[in-house]
């Protein structure tokens, strides 16, 4: 196939530049060029011109969203892959209009629990604080509480949920739990020893509060002011799932006051976090750019089956295709 005759496959936000490493695309460049963006870009017209030549593009995430009007304006898109198996910023309905194949691919289910507690003892013991005072030769300035005999309240006990539950138990850690459905009979089905509880009790006296909800027009806010206000001084919430779950506006409210003791955040409103943001310069709060799922194990299986999407769907049988 001549050069001029090569389409192109466009990978998208591949911040670190590792996608090509992550898996073998040996038989995908045999028929198209890849244009691998590393940096995030947010103006559509950009994005438009950007894509204008690729009938497929893979999208890592929610970091590029791709909603109605900028699908109809990339008539030459016929495959849009996804890492992980749901993009809320995809709008597929649209897609399936205009004849845009959605698939995703899978994912590691450990990659988001196993940050999560990290962060919450990262926070609790103010780790990222006492390194960089380490590295101005500073020596133990700050004191925080182990977990161990703590209670961790679990907002949301579900797919990250209760792997993260279970680590909490593993050490030490009582867990209860609330979500708008959430039984202790589905408690008790999920994972031994978790206690199903009302909102206000949960928020009222778990020491840290985690959160694990899928994002949607009724998850939006679920966590409130008015659920901020009812925990205590000395509680620490972490959010590792979706940041509009949370009102940002009023945690910077509570973190600046010393309302809460401090947050732990992987996720944000706006991504990436502008830079002016009230949150980067409260000193009571860790914050990542959205690493939950940046893993070598989790890269692996997202472009490993970003390429098994694309042969499939040039072999005419796609595979893993979003349904609206």
């Amino acid at each position: 196939m001549s050069s001029k005759s090569r389409s192109t496959v466009s990978i998208l936000d591949d911040y670190q530049g590792v996608a090509l490493k992550s898996a073998d695309w040996r038989a995908v460049l045999e028929n198209h060029d890849i244009d691998v963006v590393r940096e995030h870009i947010s103006d559509p017209d950009a994005l438009v011109e950007r894509l204008r030549n690729s009938p497929i593009v893979v999208a890592m995430r929610e970091r590029t969203p791709f909603d109605a009007e900028l699908l109809r304006r990339l008539p030459e898109l016929r495959l849009l892959v996804t890492t992980g198996m749901a993009n809320a910023s995809i709008d597929v309905t649209v897609a399936t209009e205009l004849g845009i194949v959605v698939s995703g691919t899978g994912g590691v289910s450990t990659a988001v629990p196993e940050l999560t507690l990290g962060m919450m003892i990262a926070l609790t013991r103010n780790i990222a604080v006492e390194d960089r005072s380490m590295r101005e030769g500073g020596w133990q300035h700050t004191i925080g509480p182990g977990i161990s005999g703590r209670t961790l309240g679990v907002v949301g006990l579900g797919k990250q949920g209760v792997p993260v539950a279970r680590l909490a138990q593993a050490f030490g850690m009582s867990v209860i739990a609330w979500s708008p459905n959430l039984t202790q009979q589905r408690a008790d089905d999920a994972l031994e020893g978790v206690r199903a509880v009302s909102k206000q009790e949960l928020f009222s006296t778990a020491d840290v509060i985690t959160v694990h909800m899928p994002l949607s027009e009724r998850s939006r806010g679920i966590v409130s002011a008015a659920d901020l206000a009812h925990m205590r001084a000395t509680a620490y919430l972490v959010n590792t799932s979706r940041g509009p779950l949370v009102d940002e506006d009023a945690l910077v409210t509570a973190v600046r006051s010393r309302a809460i003791a401090g947050a732990a955040l992987d996720v944000y409103d706006i991504e990436p976090l502008p830079v002016d943001h009230p949150l980067r310069s409260l000193p009571n709060t860790l914050l990542l750019p959205h690493l939950g799922y940046v893993s070598t194990d989790s890269y692996a299986v997202f472009y490993g089956d970003a390429v098994a999407d694309i042969l499939a769907f040039e072999a005419g049988a796609p595979v893993r295709v979003l349904s609206a």
